[in-house]
């Protein structure tokens, strides 16, 4: 046995050796660690995925979102703004939202509240973010809206997002006439209408009935007012 021979058993290995199967080591268990948290995110992605096949619960919810989000309109590009609204207005309470977040998270690793962010506008997203905020904290059953000054205050606001220019781009297409009309369907009566109208001109210093006029074609403006000329006075 030569003398190099009998320092490489000494030292079992050189400190070339060891920097190389410290770095290969390091590797290894790096991607070990990355595997192991995609298998992790599949399983609990998997395990939400089929809670969603139930009609109600906060994975549907999540799920309809994100479809939303890709968009299944006719054209094929866009978000469905309409779909995420009919969601957000079926949801029961804050408290149920953040189980919708949670499970949103769950099913595809990313944030439902930076998602809805990126695919809206920022008038959009003020609407929806209206929406949410008129929410009992905690319920599992939607109920009637309740009329309080919060209440009109939000459908002000969403009003107000609705009238707000919105932009593709660069490119300015106006008013939110599905917004309005979801508003306008929601309101119970003309005597909350008129409350509306009210909380609208304490919040903005502006007449509701000629911004609607302003905002709105003479046809649309006349469909409008007819959704509420049906309701009851009170």
């Amino acid at each position: 046995m030569n003398q190099e021979t009998s320092i490489h058993q000494q030292d079992e290995f050189t400190l070339e050796e060891k920097i190389k199967y410290g770095i290969l080591g390091v590797i290894v268990l790096g991607g070990s660690f990355f595997i192991g948290r995609k298998l992790v995110r599949r399983a609990k992605s998997y395990s939400e995925e089929k809670k969603t096949y139930e009609e109600g619960n906060e994975a549907t919810y999540a799920k309809q979102l994100k479809m939303a989000f890709e968009n299944d309109m006719w054209f094929g590009w866009g978000t469905d703004e309409e779909a995420i609204r009919k969601v957000l207005r079926a949801i029961p309470s804050k408290e149920y939202f953040r189980k919708v977040i949670n499970s949103y998270q769950r099913l595809y690793s990313s944030s439902l509240m930076k998602d809805m962010q990126d695919e809206l506008t920022s008038a959009e997203y003020n609407e929806m973010l209206a929406i949410l905020s008129v929410k009992p904290e905690r319920g599992k059953a939607l109920q009637q809206p309740a009329l309080t000054g919060e209440q009109f205050l939000s459908w002000a606001k969403r009003l107000r997002s609705a009238f707000n220019e919105n932009t593709w781009g660069f490119l300015p297409y106006g008013t939110d006439e599905d917004a309005i009309k979801a508003v306008f369907m929601e309101i119970p009566t003309q005597t909350a209408f008129a409350q509306v109208a009210a909380a609208y001109k304490k919040e903005y210093d502006d007449d509701l009935m000629a911004d609607i006029k302003d905002e709105l074609t003479v046809f649309e403006y006349a469909a409008m007012m007819n959704i509420v000329a049906k309701k009851p006075k009170t």
